[in-house]
């Protein structure tokens, strides 16, 4: 019987055991130790931010972003409708609005309807953007980098500081791709727009097992975050609390396991690369990343003439593989929102499969997915 390939799953060769091993030992297990200071640390400068702050997940993270940026009742937020639904529930969180935006061919938001939009259906007074049919203010935009490739963020700014939108970059997949050429030349994703937000689930390419990390290159923010992060304790010994905060601060342990785990994330990269690129030698039709980055390659992209069938058969040779996303503007407590005409958005949720892409994915495990694929093919 063959032996099960799963989608994604963590990858750990390093000093994983050592250094939790240490951090037991040491009795630091929850939200304090140095561990989580290193880990903000050692990320910071490989992202090169200027400040980071380790968070709970990459959900909490979100909401951190939004809350900092003084987002609330009165306010709309833009947001994709292809993303995991993790990208826009924080909006509901601090009780703002969302409106959905349709993707383009890199599958991350589409900068000229976001522009149409802003132009169209919305007027700008006073230094605000107001949304003409409701009269509300439109204060941010959640950008999200989706399987590792890159927003157009050249764009994306250049529509935000024309409209004077805040930008929320959800790097959650996509630690370790940067621009390559433009404007933004060596800039991480998660480091351009006002805040970024990284995860570490157990399918991310490094992982803590759960947890997140705030980036930004403002000072305030970054102390917004950490405060409301550890409950808003503004007296550590006698425990004043001067706003509603929030129990989302990272254990030790997690941040022991991610300094083990970020050790080792260009090789990771560099393996995922390899079977992105095996995959393509071998006929197998995967989408492209952006030619002006390099992408960290977290997911392939098999676009499937009848992707359910296809799912099928490769579950029935234990092979896992899973469709993107249902669209976020059609789930029961997003119908009754707005939404901006979506389109390629519905095109890509009816073919994309995602494909096995594990950082320690053998050669032996990924050619048979593709003799399931080919056999499928010939159909």
């Amino acid at each position: 019987m063959n032996r099960h390939i799963p989608l994604s799953v963590p990858c750990f060769r390093g000093n994983e055991i050592a250094y939790v091993t240490q951090a037991i030992q040491e009795e630091w297990v929850s939200t304090a130790g140095k561990a989580i200071g290193n880990f903000e640390d050692q990320l910071s400068k490989y992202v090169k931010a200027d400040y980071a702050v380790a968070c709970q997940s990459g959900t909490a993270g979100i909401h951190l972003a939004l809350l900092s940026q003084g987002i609330g009742k009165n306010d709309i937020v833009l947001v994709p409708t292809l993303t995991f639904v993790a990208a826009v529930n924080p909006v509901k969180y601090v009780n703002a609005t969302p409106v959905f935006m349709d993707c383009d061919d890199s599958l991350t938001i589409d900068p000229y309807k976001l522009e149409e939009f802003c132009a169209k259906e919305c007027h700008f007074t006073d230094g605000r953007l107001i949304h003409t049919k409701t009269g509300k203010s439109v204060r941010a935009v959640v950008v999200v980098h989706v399987f590792g490739n890159m927003a157009d963020m050249e764009s994306v700014m250049d529509v935000a500081k024309r409209y004077g939108i805040r930008v929320i970059e959800d790097a959650t997949e996509a630690l370790g791709t940067y621009y390559t050429s433009g404007k933004y030349a060596g800039r991480y994703a998660g480091t351009i727009g006002d805040v970024g937000v990284f995860s570490f689930n157990g399918n991310k390419i490094i992982t803590t097992g759960g947890g997140g990390m705030i980036v930004t290159g403002n000072e305030r923010i970054a102390n917004e975050c950490r405060h409301l992060s550890t409950q808003a304790k503004s007296d550590l010994l006698y425990f004043d609390h001067d706003e509603i905060g929030y129990n989302y601060r990272m254990t030790n342990l997690q941040a022991a396991l991610g300094l083990a785990q970020l050790e080792q994330l260009e090789e990771f990269i560099l393996q995922k690369e390899n079977n992105y690129r095996r995959y393509v030698e071998r006929d197998i039709e995967l989408l492209p990343f952006r030619r002006d980055t390099r992408p960290n390659y977290w997911f392939y992209s098999y676009m499937a003439e009848d992707r359910d069938e296809t799912m099928r058969l490769l579950a029935e040779n234990e092979i896992q593989a899973r469709p993107v996303w249902k669209l976020i503007h059609t789930l029961k407590p997003y119908r009754d929102e707005l939404s901006y005409r979506i389109e390629k958005a519905v095109f890509y949720h009816d073919r994309i499969l995602n494909l096995p892409c594990s950082a320690g994915l053998t050669e032996e495990e990924l050619d048979r997915v593709v003799s399931v694929l080919k056999e499928e093919m010939a159909l």
